[in-house]
């Protein structure tokens, strides 16, 4: 009990803030010293807009469109929907490969060369391929996506697997159990953390790919919107289109956060327990 106070007890004690109340204070101490650098002169508007210049920007936007009639939600949507394409597809393949890569010692070891090859290539220098190969529009998009995220999400898993405590194995088999329920039973929960690590590391990629992809051959998404402010030097549209992407990689990322806390709640509070 006294090694897990919450955020509540310690504000209690008078030692600290609860933990939103932090983020929030931190969020709004980060806005107010934005708007008082651009009010004072010492940045030029078109390098840096104010925070108030933003927010008027993102309401016109949402009414007019940029460019004109595609507003900001037509925009996010095409996005996500990229996303989510893109990486579920990595994470339903690399998973299961993965499971069955690390079970495997030899096939581990002849992987591995290629793996280490792959990931090593950035995603985003394959763009000119991929549109060579499937040509402009979603396809190229989800699939680059895919291949950014699925290399993360492997590695991670097979390396789940590789580190499974062999006493475990060793007591399953003690017990009579059979191959098959020592996989459901001991492997999979214990590789499911490096699983959600390698999902969440996949999830950064995705992200960061799927803008490089929609600055060519797209006028709908944030990275096509990005594009457009590009060239017109529009700092404020850029910097919505950050936000967003940031906006929505923090809720899916809490989404997996929140899953992870479901299906292995004893990893989390050790976790916990260690802070």
């Amino acid at each position: 009990m006294a090694a897990t106070i919450s955020g509540l007890d310690r504000d209690k004690k008078g030692l600290l803030l609860p933990d939103r109340w932090i983020r929030i204070i931190t969020i709004i101490v980060i806005i107010g010293i934005w708007e008082l650098i651009t009010r004072s002169g010492l940045i030029q508007p078109v390098h840096l807009p104010s925070p108030t210049r933003v927010l008027s920007t993102f309401f016109y936007i949402m009414r007019e469109g940029y460019p004109q009639d595609i507003t900001i939600l037509k925009h996010v949507k095409a996005t996500v929907w990229r996303i989510i394409q893109g990486y579920l597809l990595a994470t339903v393949t690399a998973i299961p490969l993965g499971l069955i890569i690390g079970n495997r010692f030899l096939l581990e070891r002849a992987a591995n060369p290629v793996i280490t090859f792959a990931r090593s290539i950035a995603t985003i220098s394959l763009l000119p391929l991929a549109i060579a190969w499937f040509g402009v529009g979603e396809l190229s998009s989800i699939l680059l996506i895919m291949y950014g995220a699925f290399w993360a999400i492997l590695t991670n898993t097979i390396q789940g697997v590789k580190l499974v405590d062999v006493n475990f194995i060793n007591v399953g088999r003690m017990f009579g159990a059979t191959r098959r329920h020592i996989f459901f039973r001991v492997v999979l929960p214990a590789t499911l953390p490096r699983i959600f690590a390698g999902m969440k590391i996949g999830l950064g990629v995705a992200f960061m790919v799927i803008i490089a992809a929609e600055l060519i051959g797209t006028v709908t998404g944030l990275g096509a919107l990005i594009q457009q402010a590009r060239l017109y030097y529009r700092t404020d549209i850029t910097i919505v289109g950050m936000i967003f992407i940031g906006f929505f990689g923090l809720i899916i990322s809490i989404g997996l956060d929140r899953l992870e806390r479901v299906m292995i709640p004893w990893a989390v509070g050790l976790e916990e327990v260690k802070r």
